[in-house]
């Protein structure tokens, strides 16, 4: 236990530190994570299969997954990289080629990577190398491309990364301390020690967490601003209705009468709800997953917690709800004005159309050059 509580705490400031720098330091975290707990199921296959280890196996492996990292991570910061470098012609042409030709150079290192897997097939060992290759991709769609998510969600503001990512480890600890002063029934058999007064008591105090931490990140505005592009400096922005507060009145007998809620608050209690009721399946998984290769961890980085893969494991579940969540609930839809131009056309006769036009005109006249 006390092997543990110090590793937490060491882990705890350095996640408070990378919060403070910012957007761009949290997803460089984010993405050393990621390399680590790859290399951790890549070792993981190599123990259980060190007699047969193949020539350039483990760089095919690193290969498919850089060239993963290169499509995913191209597609999401598309944006913060154009708006990064709009101010130098060069740097802007480079990055807008680059951008625009993404998904051949990828799908073409792909290309690269599977001939090659092809050409070292070995006779008595096609079984084996196919379900490597199989192995690696597993990898990368359950474990890297889910975690990946959790970069889009930060660029969109800091506090859909901490909110998140604090729910889940509030979820951990009090499953924890309610299974171990309460827990006498079991919960599932993949993992023994886990309970159902574990589970539902940790299920409140995440509710109850989520509730409270919303109100409190909320109100710091480095942590609701987007980030557009891919610098580092103080963000200063207007935090939208979201975190702007709400009053409600509360009956007479209460001491106060009314109680300022922020709007997010109330998504902030769907946030806690996944994450106390789904996410601990990510938890599961990964139990499960152990069991069948018979180990105890994935790895031994984090001293008393195992390796990084064992304490992601309901991140990652939790990160691609976030994502989802937010470009469902959170952002307002957007059209191309094209579009709405198109909709509003098709719904006038030709002779409104040529009066639209006119006030068009007008209006952009009056915008050019003040009142004509």
């Amino acid at each position: 236990m006390r092997i543990r509580v110090y590793s937490a705490l060491w882990m705890l400031v350095g996640f408070i530190l990378m919060v403070y720098l910012g957007h761009l330091y949290i997803c460089v975290m984010v993405i050393v994570i990621q390399i680590l707990m790859v290399a951790e199921l890549f070792n993981l296959l190599r123990r259980a299969h060190e007699n047969r280890r193949l020539p350039g196996f483990r760089l095919l492996n690193w290969h498919f997954f850089f060239t993963a990292m290169l499509y995913v991570y191209g597609r999401i910061l598309s944006q913060q990289l154009v708006n990064t470098v709009t101010s130098d012609k060069f740097f802007y042409k480079l990055v807008s080629g680059l951008i625009k030709y993404q998904m051949v150079i990828c799908y073409f290192l792909y290309i690269a990577g599977f001939v090659w897997f092809i050409l070292t097939l070995k006779k008595k060992m096609y079984k084996y190398q196919f379900s490597q290759y199989a192995w690696t991709h597993m990898i990368l769609i359950v474990v890297f491309s889910q975690s990946s998510f959790t970069v889009a969600n930060i660029f969109e503001g800091i506090f859909w990364f901490v909110l998140p990512a604090l729910l889940i480890a509030i979820n951990d600890v009090a499953a924890y301390f309610f299974g171990f002063f309460f827990g006498k029934t079991p919960l599932i058999k993949l993992s023994p020690k886990k309970t159902w007064e574990g589970f539902i008591g940790a299920s409140v105090a995440t509710m109850i967490s989520a509730f409270v931490f919303a109100n409190i990140l909320g109100g710091f505005q480095w942590l609701t601003c987007r980030r557009k592009d891919l610098s580092t400096g103080w963000l200063q922005c207007d935090p939208g209705p979201l975190f702007k507060p709400e009053y409600y009145p509360l009956p007479r007998w209460f001491l106060w009468k009314e109680m300022s809620v922020l709007p997010v608050q109330w998504h902030a209690l769907c946030f806690g709800l996944f994450a106390s009721i789904i996410a601990p399946f990510g938890g599961f998984f990964a139990s499960g997953f152990k069991r069948a290769f018979n180990i105890k961890d994935f790895g031994y980085s984090i001293p008393g917690h195992g390796g990084f893969t064992d304490r992601m494991d309901c991140q990652m579940v939790m990160a691609i709800f976030a994502y989802i969540y937010i470009q469902s609930f959170i952002i307002p839809q957007t059209y191309p004005v094209e579009i709405i131009l198109d909709q509003i056309l098709r719904s006038l006769t030709f002779e409104e159309q040529k009066d639209l036009l006119k006030k068009l005109e007008l209006a952009l006249a009056e915008r050019q050059f003040g009142t004509i």
